[in-house]
């Protein structure tokens, strides 16, 4: 596959095959992902896999929580919210037979001084986001569907998920990536905005 098929084809998918995905391939996924820039060479990214049942299931219920707060947060009516709640439990949405948690170790950094802090910070969000669109190329090339749920940030979710993980409060959650075989044909959505509304030479 040409990278630009992967980058026209990479598209947010919410549904998911029950079937497993093999080890070799989330391997390939992390592979893929590493390879990706990272600020001042520190790689001071974490790829933690749930795939037991019982941590998927957990991790679940977690995005969902922070599915209803995100609906709250911009005052969507609580009938819409109900019929989103019945979308997810109901009809699977966001039920994958993979997840993967990418944390930053906010320890490992260049800059030494409180005044770098949020920079060190920044950088680290970057690298590890490069990592996730790496992932989520490597995943259409091999078939499979991925989404990026950020939700899963809002305070005390996310405590929950890096508890969940096995890891101390110096890492922080950049993001969840359901991963699985999509269960429907994925059609990419074409941008509201066109490259010359986005683009601007100088």
């Amino acid at each position: 596959m040409e990278l630009d098929d992967a980058i026209s084809n990479r598209t947010s998918v919410r549904y998911f095959e029950e079937r497993n995905v093999p080890e070799g391939q989330v391997r390939a996924l992390i592979a893929a992902a590493v390879r990706a820039p990272t600020a001042s060479g520190l790689e001071n990214w974490k790829f933690v896999i749930f795939e037991s049942e019982n941590a998927r299931e957990r991790l679940y219920n977690l995005i969902a929580e922070g599915m209803i707060r995100y609906y709250r947060a911009v005052n969507l009516p609580d009938e819409k919210i109900e019929k989103l709640k019945k979308r997810m439990y109901e009809s699977g949405m966001y039920r994958a037979p993979v997840y993967v948690a990418v944390f930053i170790d906010r320890r490992v950094r260049f800059l030494k001084g409180r005044e770098f802090d949020e920079l060190e910070f920044v950088w680290s969000v970057e690298s590890a986001a490069m990592a996730i669109q790496n992932l989520m190329l490597k995943a259409v090339e091999l078939g499979l569907g991925t989404v990026y749920i950020g939700v899963t940030n809002f305070p005390g979710i996310e405590g929950e998920v890096r508890e969940l993980a096995g890891l101390d409060g110096n890492h922080y959650l950049v993001g969840v990536i359901p991963v699985g075989y999509p269960r429907e044909e994925t059609r990419p959505r074409r941008r509201r905005k066109s490259i010359d509304e986005v683009l601007r030479f100088v």
